[in-house]
Parts: C-alpha cells; sequence; structure tokens
C-alpha cells in the first residue's frame, strides 16, 4: 500500500460532525462526481473512501445508495467501487450547493480541503524519492479554489497545467508535514516527520563528510606546495636567509605534509619550545613563499 492510500485511509476514519461532513462531501462530490439529472454517481479506489462517502450521504439524507463493485484486470487485479444515487438528486444538489464556493471559517477549510484530498489529492512517499504534495483538477477554477485555501492557511502552493489538467502543488517538506497534520492524519504525520528528520540528518553527515574531504583535500594541497619550496630553498642554498622559527616550521612541514597548519602547530608546540599557532604557521609560509619568488624573479 502506498503512503498516499495509507494516509486516505487514516483520514476517512476521521470523525467529523454534520457540518463539517457536508462539506467535505460538498468537495468530494464536485472534484470527483458525475451529475445527470437524475443520478449522482463517484467512481472510487479506495474502499474507506466509499464508505466515508456513503455513510455521509446515509446521514446526511436519509436515502439508498447504489453500489457496484467491480474487479480491474488491468497490470494487476483491484477493485473498483461505484456510488450511485437515484434518489433525492435535485435536493442533494440543492443541499450541497455544488455549484457555489461558501467556504468561510478555518474548520470549513480544512473540510473542503479534506474531501478535496481524499478526491484528488496524493503525496509521494518521503522514503521513496523528494517531497511532493499534488491535487490534480480537470477545471482551472477548481484549482484556483483550492489554491487560494492553501495560501490562506500560508502554504507557498503553485499551480501547473499538466497535459489537459491542472495542478495544485507543494514542494517543501516541512509545509507538507503542515498540510498532514491541518488534514488530522496524526499517524501519517508521525511517519512522514520520522522519515523527514532521517533523511535530513543523513544528508547533513554527508555535506560534513563531503566538507572534511574537502579539506584534507586542501591540506594535502597546499602541503605538497609548501614542501616544493622548502626544497627550492635548500636546492639553491636559501635556507640561512629563514630564521631560526621558520626553519622548525619549514623541518616539520616535510616530515608532515599532509598535515593542515592547526596540527602542524600543535605538533610543533609539542615537539619543541617553539609555542605556535595556526596564524603562525601560516606566516611564516608566507615568508617562505615570498623568499622563493623574489628569488625566483631575480634569477630571470
Amino acid at each position: 500500500m502506498t503512503f498516499s492510500a495509507r494516509l486516505k485511509d487514516e483520514i476517512a476514519a476521521i470523525k467529523v460532525n454534520t457540518i463539517e461532513a457536508r462539506i467535505e462531501l460538498y468537495a468530494l462530490l464536485r472534484f470527483d462526481g458525475k451529475f445527470n439529472k437524475n443520478k449522482i454517481s463517484i467512481t472510487l479506489e479506495n474502499a474507506s473512501i466509499a464508505r466515508r462517502i456513503y455513510k455521509h450521504i446515509k446521514e446526511l439524507f436519509n436515502i439508498n445508495i447504489k453500489v457496484i463493485v467491480r474487479n480491474q484486470k488491468r497490470f494487476r487485479i483491484k477493485q473498483i467501487y461505484i456510488l450511485e444515487i437515484n434518489e433525492k438528486v435535485e435536493l442533494i444538489k440543492k443541499s450541497l450547493d455544488i455549484k457555489s464556493n461558501y467556504i468561510e471559517t478555518k474548520e470549513d477549510m480544512i473540510s473542503f480541503l479534506r474531501g478535496a484530498f481524499l478526491a484528488t489529492g496524493s503525496i509521494s512517499d518521503p522514503s521513496t524519492s523528494g517531497y511532493h504534495l499534488e491535487f490534480v483538477f480537470h477545471r482551472i477554477t477548481d484549482a484556483r479554489i483550492v489554491d487560494d485555501i492553501l495560501k490562506r492557511f500560508k502554504f507557498d502552493s503553485k499551480i501547473l497545467k499538466r497535459s489537459n489538467r491542472y495542478m495544485v502543488y507543494i514542494k517543501s517538506a516541512e509545509e507538507i508535514s503542515d498540510v498532514i497534520k491541518l488534514l488530522g492524519a496524526i499517524n501519517s504525520l508521525f511517519y512522514f516527520e520520522d522519515i523527514r528528520i532521517y533523511r535530513d540528518h543523513k544528508n547533513m553527515v554527508n555535506r560534513l563528510n563531503n566538507c572534511e574531504i574537502a579539506n584534507q583535500e586542501k591540506s594535502l594541497t597546499t602541503g605538497m606546495k609548501q614542501v616544493e619550496y622548502i626544497n627550492y630553498l635548500k636546492d639553491n642554498d636559501l635556507m640561512s636567509l629563514l630564521d631560526d622559527n621558520g626553519k622548525i616550521v619549514c623541518e616539520y612541514r616535510l616530515k608532515y605534509p599532509e598535515s593542515s597548519y592547526s596540527e602542524l602547530a600543535e605538533i610543533i608546540s609539542l615537539e619543541t619550545s617553539y609555542k605556535i599557532g595556526k596564524s603562525g604557521v601560516n606566516h611564516n609560509f608566507i615568508k617562505v613563499k615570498n623568499l622563493v619568488n623574489k628569488h625566483k624573479n631575480m634569477a630571470k
């Protein structure tokens, strides 16, 4: 079962009052229902959502609902649930006010988003891919309604036209987590947050490792260049131009060509009477480099 399917199962089990049920049903039928003059039908793949719609309609309108279950054999066998309403169709349309947008309070908006997500929403599994939440609609007007509600909750949602449909999506992991929380799916929220924390920690460790490797490579490159300078001074009898401290630093650089300035300073301070820090090591090598460059320029 996918993460979206588990999330929808959890949302479909949330208890709501009559007003919330009416608004949720309004969104479900608006985005996933088919309306004819004498019939309303809705086709679903999720049994939990089918039961929830059946329950809402039964409790709100006290009518009989025809339920058709079909097996679909495309790649794998799965059941399709078709709910057909043939009674009080005009009353249901009028009661739900399908053509209007009367979403006002925070509770109304949450109920509407819950119904919209059950009908058209999905969230990628954070353990197998990137972070992505989307609602997919046939009409741009529907996409704008959901996008507007998300923005009223301060989410950075966007609308994208994809083929002949319109997608409202969110990419931020933190905002997707907040949407799941808003919908009331606490177990799915814990799962999503656990995966997000693990991935963030793993990425941080990788970044630190990459930085450490880069620093090691930089120290090695710098050390080998300085060894080259020191050997040049030796080959040209120029070491006497350095003071005693400079000679000590050069001696230890030849012993420890891969060490960083901090490591070299610590070794020199421990093994000799010359107490030096990172900046002192750097200062001595600047003098070595300048001396080499000066001699090379004079030799031209």
